[in-house]
């Protein structure tokens, strides 16, 4: 096993009949996510350029309108939250919580979350529970990455993606996860909230 361009080579020896040992190699790709929240109902055409690398889309939340999560949907497979401001139709669609493993990361993603180690008291339950290695949330329009010590977990929040809300500049995330290790982690800027590009 070796690493070479950044990703994790394998070689495996085989040998058919009558033919010599020989590898074959096996090259593990990182999964390239793109995180967004808070979207309010104002989907950035840029979003799918930014995104277009990105094997999945995770929102975590506040949604704003069924049609967002429909084009988001029918881009990339995608994992959300509803949030707050979302109604029965995208509460219908969209569980409160998203728990699940990726190349070996447990994720654990939710709308309002709080942030470490000020988190909600029912979030705080379900961390204890689940022991992520990433807990994802929105809701403050505030984009932060921070590491919490205590429980040895990665938090993000993307900060806001729409037009509503005191934010100034609506932001989006994009990492990669592989070999249980979250990295290549990208801040983008879409531009002024004001802005109607």
């Amino acid at each position: 096993m070796k690493v070479e361009n950044g990703k994790l080579k394998v070689e495996i020896w085989v040998k058919a009949k009558g033919q010599k040992l020989k590898p074959i190699s096996l090259i593990s790709s990182p999964m390239r996510i793109g995180l967004l929240s808070d979207t309010h109902g104002h989907l950035d055409d840029s979003v799918f350029g930014y995104f277009d690398k990105c094997e999945e889309i995770w929102h975590a939340g506040d949604i704003g309108t069924i049609e967002v999560l429909q084009r988001l949907e029918t881009f990339r497979p995608i994992r959300a939250v509803f949030g707050n401001v979302d109604g029965h139709e995208l509460r219908a669609a969209t569980p409160e919580y998203q728990i699940f493993s990726v190349e070996g990361v447990k994720v654990v993603m939710t709308h309002i979350g709080g942030k470490p180690p000020q988190y909600t008291p029912q979030v705080r339950t379900v961390l204890t529970r689940e022991y992520p290695r990433l807990f994802i949330c929105g809701h403050s329009h505030i984009l932060k990455v921070e590491q919490d010590k205590f429980r040895k977990m990665l938090c993000m929040n993307p900060g806001a993606a729409g037009k509503h809300g005191f934010h100034k500049v609506k932001t989006l995330l994009r990492f990669d996860i592989s070999d249980a290790r979250i990295h290549n982690l990208e801040v983008v800027e879409l531009g002024l909230r004001a802005s109607l590009k």
